[in-house]
């Protein structure tokens, strides 16, 4: 949640994420922010450090904007609903999840004590689509492999 909250803020995002909105903030930050910009070899340096903040923070709430849930939105009902989960990792509030389709999914706000039971519940697909793959922001941060 500190990640969503401090790209908001350098985006001055204070509702819902609009993506027009967001692109024409994007680019404005980008030029002004360019590295070839400045002279000086130490605000070239700082430039670049957050050039690469205001890309890294576009793309990440480019993927968790609503308009980029509901177009993504039946892709994500089958990974959560005909392939399991694969593998899971949990640091602080963020539970990442693979499922076996390949798919890794991102869950924003999941605390230590719903993590535990996650982990120790009977079936973990079950438990999760109950209480956690349609209850908590998501986003998908790495794509299935697609093999030639």
């Amino acid at each position: 949640m500190k990640r969503i909250n401090e790209y908001k803020k350098l985006f001055k995002v204070e509702k819902a994420i609009d993506l027009k909105e967001l692109k024409t903030t994007y680019r404005g930050l980008v030029k002004e922010w360019h590295p070839d910009k400045f002279q000086d070899e130490e605000k070239k340096e700082e430039a670049g450090e957050i050039s690469q903040k205001i890309i890294e923070g576009y793309h990440f709430l480019v993927s968790i904007a609503p308009e980029t849930k509901e177009a993504n939105l039946e892709e994500y009902a089958t990974t959560i609903t005909q392939y399991q989960v694969a593998d899971f990792y949990h640091k602080s509030m963020l539970l990442e999840v693979t499922f076996t389709d390949g798919n890794t999914y991102e869950y924003f706000g999941v605390n230590h004590k719903l993590f535990n039971k996650f982990v120790n519940s009977k079936s973990i697909n079950n438990f999760g689509k109950r209480n956690i793959f349609n209850s908590f922001l998501y986003r998908k941060s790495k794509k299935a492999l697609v093999e030639a």
